[in-house]
């Protein structure tokens, strides 16, 4: 199967973006067929938008996805798709590695001895960690954007060859019979 016939499968119908509640907001802007194109481009860039800024540690995500995907006219399923990667279970883990990133890029000790998954630490805590904790998920927000967009479309070009070898050797056998 292709990539393109995968992401197809895979991603919401365009109806379902035009109809979801956080999106809404956006309006007619979601009926432009150009961000629901599907080729290497699209498809690479609308992946990092989203590995971008699911490292990111603020809320309307996936909002922030949806407009970043229609100003640089790339993939708007996929930017919102991948944003997910931050979800309830993986926020805790994703955002420790981003503040340990953060510290050994300051070369600063971590002060997160006390740590306590609560909303309260959290909000009492974010103002004495937030720039370590920020610096960290540009880095590997950054870091993983990159290597999205460039394995997509390695992906797709691995995926583009294949179908070009296997339309020759079918050529070729039909020559021969």
């Amino acid at each position: 199967m292709g990539l393109r016939r995968f992401f197809k499968r895979v991603l919401p119908e365009h109806h379902e973006f035009q109809q979801h509640r956080q999106l809404g907001l956006l309006g007619d802007i979601l009926h432009d067929p150009n961000i629901f194109h599907l080729n290497r481009h699209s498809a690479a860039g609308g992946v990092a938008i989203g590995l971008f800024l699911a490292f990111m540690p603020i809320p309307g995500q996936m909002l922030l996805a949806a407009l970043a995907a229609i100003y640089f006219r790339v993939n708007l399923p996929l930017a919102v798709v991948f944003v997910w990667l931050s979800n309830p279970i993986t926020i805790p883990p994703l955002f420790y590695l981003c503040y340990k990133t953060g510290t050994l890029l300051l070369q600063e000790t971590p002060e997160l001895l006390d740590f306590e998954f609560s909303l309260q630490w959290f909000s009492e805590r974010i103002v004495d960690i937030w720039d370590v904790l920020l610096l960290g998920s540009l880095t590997l927000g950054g870091l993983s954007a990159l290597i999205g967009y460039f394995a997509i479309k390695l992906i797709w070009r691995m995926a583009i060859i294949r179908k070009w070898e296997e339309r020759k050797e079918k050529k070729r056998r039909n020559k021969n019979t």
